[in-house]
This record gives C-alpha cells, structure tokens and sequence, in this order.
C-alpha cells in the first residue's frame, strides 16, 4: 500500500514538472513570435551619414601612343631593286636614299629622248629660217615649234624616271619595317619601307561628355606610364575632335616630346586637371543612389528615430556619383542608400550595416 502511494506521489511530480515546461515553452515561444513580428514590420535599408567633403574633379582617361608622323614609303615606279642602303631600326632624313632600282632601260630610253630632241632643235631652226623666206607656211612653223616642246617634255619625263629609281624617305624618322631586298621586283605604288618618327608622340584618349567642356587646346596634362611607372611625363592637348563617337566620347589628342624611351604603342594614362579651387571645398554631399527616381526629384529618404521621412533637397553640381546638396540638409543626417523602392514616408526600419 506504501509503494503505491508512493508511486502516485511521485507520476503527480512528474506530470506537474511537465505542465510546467510546457507553459514555460509556450511563454518563451509567444515572446520570440512577438519579437520576429516587430522585426517583419520593419524594412531592412542602408544608409550613409551626410557630411562634408572636399571633392577631387581631376579626370582620367587610358590611350595609346601614336607617332606623330608615320608612313608607307612606296616606289614610284616599277623594277628590280638592285640595292638596299638601310636597315630595321636605322634613322633617316627626309629626302635620303633609301633604296634604288635598276635603271639600264630608262638610261636607254633617256638618250633616245636626248636624240629626239637634238633632231627637233635642228629642224625647228630650219624652220624658222625657211620662214622669214617664205618658204614654208605658219602652220608648218607651227608644227614644228609644238614638236620641239614634246622633245624638250619627253626628255624631263625620263629624267624624273631616273631621279625615282631612287627611293628616298618622304619623312625623318626610324625604319620599322623593310619590305624589300635586293633583287625585289617592285611595281608602282608599292609599299617598300615603313617609316615612324618618334620624336614627339600623340597620346590618343576619349574623354567623357560630361568632361570635354572642362579642357581646352594647349592644356598641359600629365601622364603616367604602366610601363615606367618611375618616370613623370606631361603633354598639351593638341586636338579636340568636335564631334562624338556613338559612344559619347571625345577623340582627344595630346602631344608629348619623347626622352627616348617612349614606344609607339604603349599604354598610358592622363590625368586632366580640372579641379575648380574653393568651389569643390567643404561641400555638403550625398550620393546618387540615394535619390528617389534620380537626381533630378531632389527627394531622398532620412531616418529619424527607426522612422523614414521623405525629404526634398536643392541640389548643386554632381561631381560623378557624389550630388551636391545645397539646401534641405545640415549635415549628420542618415540618409538612405539602399531599399527606397520599399519605403514610403512614415516607414519603419531596420539599419543594415
């Protein structure tokens, strides 16, 4: 009778300590539902604290470097190259022998034209004689004088043949590139040497609408070199195109005297200085994305106290994704950057970090 007493005392403990967790669950589960629902009710966004700023206008733009001047020396007539007076890498001047080509054939032709000639002096002048006597006819005086100056033409005509079976440098520069060898036979027009001078390049760039109002021919620019990031250049613009790519880039050139080790070729950065003094000082500033339905509204979100409050803002300049802001902020401010779409005036939020 004891043991069974003392077995009902003991199940009454248990179910009670049962009873009592259970309770004890279900007032902690009622808490964290209550705890979840406050946080649901909130919309999670990111912020940013306004403040002020100086902002660095200096613009940047990557090109390439191209010769100043560069070309394809061809010959002017046709043969067989005979020799070759320069090679890959030599420096030249303008006007200088590059190459010649075989020149027998207008050798022969240039004489028959001197013979020509020498027959056309001697019956123009019997002419003429015959002329004052009256025995030969105006028109036959006539004939005779055009005769003598096709015979003088014919003549300058091989001679240029002759001065072009040399090939020389229309430009000072390096060779590149060597076409040809003796023994080569060329036609007219032919490319026969490349020609690059180096001396002073042209950095070309394209530089951003928003940006080509800000520089001006004759600006000095700086640039740096991937290649020889050890060594300081600088350059003036020399060009501006006034006309934009699809892409609403400038074309922008600027000319840089080479120190000797500049390549044709190498990439290169410029950096233009734009900068406008006190006007870019201690500026009141946001950022783009804060904006609701862009910069342009002037609105943006503040949060105070947990809440969003739709605010309106005179806005200034906007200096790429900084906007500044004129009127309508002190400074301190959280404003939002992220989460806008899902916020209305009056909102609750929960900060991101």
């Amino acid at each position: 009778m004891k043991k069974t007493l003392i077995y009902i005392i003991v199940a009454a403990v248990l179910i009670g300590l049962a009873a009592y967790k259970i309770a004890n669950n279900k007032e902690q589960q009622t808490q964290e539902v209550e705890e979840v629902a406050k946080q649901v009710d909130k919309i999670n966004v990111n912020v940013v604290t306004v403040q002020r700023e100086n902002i660095n206008t200096d613009y940047s733009a990557n090109g390439t470097f191209l010769p100043k001047q560069e070309m394809n020396q061809a010959s002017e007539i046709s043969g067989r190259i005979v020799s070759v007076l320069v090679k890959e890498g030599s420096r030249v001047s303008a006007g200088q022998t590059l190459a010649t080509i075989k020149r027998d054939a207008i050798e022969v032709d240039i004489t028959q034209a001197q013979n020509n000639l020498q027959n056309a002096i001697i019956d123009n002048q019997r002419y003429e004689n015959a002329f004052k006597t009256g025995g030969v006819t105006k028109q036959q005086l006539d004939n005779s004088r055009l005769q003598l100056k096709n015979a003088q033409v014919a003549v300058r005509a091989q001679g240029v043949k002759v001065n072009d079976t040399s090939i020389r440098a229309g430009i000072s520069g390096t060779i590149n590139k060597k076409m040809v060898e003796p023994g080569t036979v060329v036609s007219s027009g032919t490319a026969v040497f490349e020609i690059v001078n180096i001396n002073t390049l042209k950095l070309s760039v394209l530089v951003d609408e928003s940006q080509i109002g800000k520089i001006q021919l004759g600006q000095e620019v700086s640039i740096n070199v991937n290649v020889l990031p050890e060594d300081s250049f600088s350059g003036r613009i020399t060009f501006i195109a006034p006309k934009s790519d699809a892409s609403l880039n400038f074309p922008v050139e600027i000319e840089v005297q080479n120190k000797g080790n500049l390549k044709a070729g190498m990439y290169a950065t410029a950096l233009f200085k734009t900068n406008n003094g006190a006007e870019t000082q201690n500026m009141l500033t946001v950022p783009s994305i804060a904006f609701v339905n862009g910069v342009s509204s002037g609105q943006l979100f503040v949060v105070e106290n947990g809440v969003a409050k739709l605010i309106k803002v005179t806005i200034g300049k906007v200096y790429g994704d900084k906007v500044q802001v004129l009127n309508g902020l002190n400074g301190g401010e959280q404003v939002v950057t992220n989460g806008q779409i899902n916020l209305d005036s009056g909102s609750k939020v929960n900060i991101v970090k």
